[in-house]
């Protein structure tokens, strides 16, 4: 939407209503700016507050404003943030109470310290309490002073997984998936028996977070972090401590990387090491390709750049920052190839992790075996791309996924739902399958299928330890078949896409299903139902056809999460409470035509949230409804109907 069409529509929104907005943390003008001309002034009690660290700057936003000054925390109420971090609800033992009295008094009132220090006490014995609150000094109240002693008490495995993430801009959501890989393509990921790298990678991002050192900032559909960030003042510390320890260098354009170039390896000319990792934020190809920096001894090479300014084409040619024949990690996803796959990338035979975006239907060269050693293989783009035979030679794949271009990405929930692009993914040869060596690692995939029948369950075979697959039909006619895919006993999260008129076999261990586009009629989806597993169900766009939708007895007994979006679904209907038993959260998105909910759903005891977005008023009246039946029945907590915009009857 453009951005005077979000004005009107904010305009309208909010005319004749009382709103407060909140803006945290600005730094200058120019985002009041942004949203003043969608403010209606109508008189009513509305108000707008704003944060921030510089003292004057409400006198740009009103001349006449005097800005509240936050006071301190006092000694005792230092005291009490600090137990509650630790404790949480649970009681302090009555022993620690004088020692964490005397930590508080180091925290010179800031909310801030007093959060670092108890990331640090939560992690290490009580027994060494003594030791750390010795340790403080009354220079602690400095910004970087507690993360300094932060740093410190980090396991020494710990300490690059958090320099890392300072690669990362200082706003920017960083998918927690991805990062997991990276550290563990960088090798900072221990081997721990009985569990995998992804766990450990998991059990290591917790430690931070408890730590108050990365914060979530959106939470997986029903567990864990999906997208952390650092805190601005953690980022700043993380960027600083990383630089001075030649960990990783950052470069904001091409005067940057001429001075961190300087340095080079041409030992005549040097003033510095060569970095061993190099981030590039916001660099246009055009600027990338004149620069032409060269590092010998370059492990990793990431290139960040800004949502707003759209994505940036490195056209046919040599591609000079390719020459590094030492890298382990490279990621360009936010830049688009607008030609064929660069054969420089063949020569990069240390790869673990390769991120790229094709701008047209990409054919993956067969000389793709080169890079033997490759754990993640990510390639953007909106078609369906090729795989050649000898994908099968590179047995150490773990992650081989077809991803959003960068113009068609977005991190926001809205545009998740909203995207118009169709999925896409990797065909796979078929051609003397029985002769090529299995998959054995590969746990996530992006497969188009282009073949049912034996042809498919050859395939399968090949790909034993599945556990997330997203299937693609990469025929967009209507072609009838059945996708058999039983035979995955470790499959845990499927997709499945456009595939009109074909039938279907899902494993029973499934725990998570996404559909779209299938226009399957309401009758199939009791299959689904009697899955014994099924945790969370999203249902989208033309995923299934018709009217009307008949929970029937026994279905969905296990399911925790349920996602309704872009259906034309009028009237849905359960057996009775049943259905709903485990149920925790409802998500209703733009289904324009349903006018309510199951009332039996009221009966549950176990739901905690009910969204609604973009629906009629009828509907928002039946959420209301249940949510007062839930009052009633003393679940108090219930988040009733997060009603961003609701259409008229």
């Amino acid at each position: 939407m453009h951005e005077d069409d979000l004005v009107v529509t904010l305009f309208q929104l909010l005319k004749r209503n009382r709103y407060l907005i909140i803006l945290d943390d600005v730094w200058d003008i120019g985002a009041w700016n942004l949203l003043e001309r969608s403010l209606p002034n109508d008189a009513n009690g509305s108000r707008i507050l704003f944060t921030s660290r510089i003292e004057n700057l409400s006198l740009q936003f009103k001349s006449d404003s005097q800005p509240h000054h936050l006071c301190h925390l006092s000694g005792k109420e230092c005291l009490e943030l600090l137990l509650r971090k630790i404790f949480g609800k649970e009681d302090c033992p009555p022993t620690r109470i004088k020692l964490l009295m005397q930590v508080a008094n180091k925290c010179k009132g800031l909310p801030h310290t007093v959060v670092i220090f108890a990331g640090i006490l939560s992690r290490i014995e009580p027994d060494c309490w003594q030791e750390f609150a010795d340790s403080l000094n009354s220079n602690t109240s400095n910004s970087t002073e507690p993360l300094e002693l932060s740093y410190i008490h980090l396991p020494e495995y710990l300490k690059p997984c958090l320099l890392y993430i300072g690669a990362f801009r200082e706003d920017q959501g960083i998918p927690v998936r991805k990062l997991s890989w990276l550290w563990i393509s960088e090798g900072f990921v221990q081997k721990i028996e009985g569990k995998s790298l992804n766990d450990v990678a998991e059990d290591y991002l917790k430690d931070l977070i408890g730590r108050s050192l990365v914060m979530v900032t959106e939470q997986r559909t029903l567990a864990g972090a999906k997208i952390c960030r650092l805190h601005d003042l953690v980022h700043e510390f993380v960027v600083a401590k990383a630089k001075k320890e030649s960990f990783l260098q950052i470069s904001y354009g091409s005067n940057d990387l001429l001075q961190i170039s300087n340095w080079g390896d041409d030992l005549s000319t040097s003033t510095g090491p060569s970095p061993h990792r190099l981030c590039m934020h916001s660099m246009s190809g055009k600027e990338l390709a004149m620069s032409r920096p060269f590092f010998l001894r370059l492990r990793c090479l990431l290139s960040f750049g800004y949502a707003c300014m759209g994505s940036e084409k490195l056209h046919d040619g040599p591609i000079w920052f390719l020459k590094s024949k030492l890298l382990r990690v490279l990621d360009f996803r936010d830049m688009l190839i607008s030609g064929n796959f660069p054969s420089e990338l063949l020569l990069l035979v240390h790869l673990r992790y390769l991120a790229i975006s094709l701008w047209y239907s990409a054919s993956i060269p067969s000389a793709i075996d080169n890079l033997s050693r490759l754990h993640t293989f990510l390639v953007g783009g909106n078609a369906v791309a090729r795989l050649p035979n000898t994908i099968w030679n590179i047995k150490t794949l773990r992650h081989l996924r077809r991803t959003e271009s960068p113009q068609s990405s977005g991190s926001t929930l809205g545009h998740q739902r909203n995207k118009t692009f169709p999925p896409s993914g990797f065909t796979l040869p078929t051609r003397d399958i029985e002769d090529s060596p299995n998959l054995d690692h590969l746990d996530s995939f992006s497969l188009a299928i282009n073949c049912f029948g034996e042809q498919l369950q050859k395939i399968l075979k090949k790909l034993p330890s599945i556990r997330r697959l997203k299937c693609v039909h990469a025929d967009a006619g209507n072609q009838t078949g059945i996708v058999k895919l039983d035979s995955l006993s470790r499959l845990e999260s499927l997709q499945l896409h456009r595939f009109y008129g074909c039938k279907f076999e899902v494993p029973m261990n499934l725990k998570k299903l996404t559909l779209s586009r299938n226009k399957w009629p309401w009758s199939e989806i009791s299959t689904i139902g009697k899955l014994p597993n099924l945790e969370v169900l999203k249902l989208e766009k033309k995923s299934f056809m018709g009217e009307k939708w008949e929970m029937q007895e026994g279905e969905f007994s296990k399911l925790r999460f349920l996602e309704l979006s872009r259906l034309n679904l009028c009237n849905w209907t359960a057996y009775n409470s049943d259905n709903f038993s485990h149920l925790e959260k409802l998500v209703l998105y733009s289904c324009l035509r349903l006018e309510e909910v199951p009332l039996c759903l009221g009966e549950s005891s176990t739901i905690e949230m009910i969204e609604v977005e973009f629906c009629r008023k009828s509907l928002v009246s039946y959420v209301e409804q249940i949510q007062q039946e839930q009052m009633e029945m003393g679940n108090q907590d219930l988040i009733g109907g997060t009603i961003l915009f609701m259409l008229q009857n």
